[in-house]
């Protein structure tokens, strides 16, 4: 099977829920954050997935309350067009190989993720976060919970 865990149809693999754990290092500061909780993939009006994240992030010994959504549209070939919860694009995502590069400019910092699927029941993604504003990078496990 190699290293990665080839996915044919992304929407149908994310489908659920899934606990996450993030860790977050500014690269520049040497600051270290880290987010906990759970991320669900359910049904999108029209077609697709909403992702709902919500836990607690953790940064500079304080601890708050964090969500986000966003919007997993259907692509073809068993691939998803990523969008931020106002439909703005955010980046594609094809797991057929069971990893996938994305880029985003946001501003004048460039993200770029890297996602990788371990099995059925576990993925990650790293985002490196590079410009002139943030110097970061963010990896995130996720393991099916439902």
């Amino acid at each position: 099977m190699g290293e990665f865990w080839p996915v044919p149809d992304v929407l149908a693999y994310l489908s659920g829920r899934w606990r996450v754990e993030r860790t977050v290092r500014d690269l520049a500061s040497g600051d270290r954050g880290r987010f906990e909780g759970t991320t669900v993939f359910g049904p999108l009006e029209g077609g697709g997935l909403l992702h709902r994240e919500s836990g607690t992030f953790t940064w500079r010994g304080v601890a708050r309350p964090a969500e986000r959504t966003l919007r997993f549209l259907p692509g073809p070939g068993g691939t998803a067009d990523v969008r931020f919860a106002d439909g703005r694009p955010f980046h594609d995502l094809d797991l057929t190989t069971g990893r996938h590069v994305a880029g985003h400019p946001c501003a004048a910092d460039l993200y770029r993720g890297e996602f990788t699927v371990r099995d059925e029941d576990h993925w990650q993604t790293v985002w490196r976060v590079r410009g002139p504003a943030k110097d970061l990078e963010l990896t995130t496990g996720y393991a099916r919970t439902g």
